[in-house]
């Protein structure tokens, strides 16, 4: 698909839309997650229209645990349900998102995108310098992944505010209205 010369420079991260995120019963469980599905889809599907590269930013851990924060790791241990584990169905965006052969898909072990990843090279590399970010959970992920944008300058970020969402309204109002 060819760029569109308005949206060349922008980039739409959807961050942890996978099923041990936002499945019911799932281990890590956003509650509000599953409800923005139809809107992290329209998010998608507008972005391809445009032209806007589509990063999928995703957790994968080591299913031993090894690279999980340490206030998560009893999670991982003998008969625990080692969530996002790699190449677990867990671990899989849920229906309804696929990822596309131009599209990136990046591989994160903390909250931010940024954070021990390649994501800014990848994307100054691309000539991006306009944001927009969407998927959950607001005050962790999504919070951090804008911040580290913030201090690595992108000129422009944005978060789409009901395709995001945390584990209940009230923290994510609190964090969109914090932060306008």
């Amino acid at each position: 698909m060819g760029t569109n010369n308005k949206w060349k420079n922008t980039a739409l991260l959807v961050i942890d839309m996978q099923k041990d995120f936002l499945l019911p019963g799932a281990p890590m469980l956003v509650n509000g997650g599953e409800a923005i599905v139809p809107n992290v889809i329209e998010a998608v599907e507008v972005a391809r229209r445009r032209g806007i590269l589509v990063v999928w930013v995703v957790r994968e851990h080591d299913p031993q645990g090894r690279d999980v924060e340490l206030f998560r790791r009893h999670l991982y241990s003998a008969g625990k349900p080692k969530p996002t584990s790699k190449g677990s169905v867990g671990a899989e965006l849920v229906d309804g998102l696929v990822i596309k052969e131009e599209e990136y898909k990046l591989v994160k072990t903390r909250f931010s995108a940024f954070f021990a990843t390649h994501l800014h090279s990848f994307l100054q590399g691309c000539g991006i310098s306009n944001l927009v970010i969407i998927g959950v959970q607001t005050p962790n992920c999504i919070r951090q992944t804008v911040f580290d944008a913030v201090a690595l300058d992108y000129p422009s970020v944005a978060v789409i505010v009901d395709a995001t969402a945390a584990a209940t309204p009230d923290v994510h109002a609190v964090f969109m209205i914090g932060n306008a």
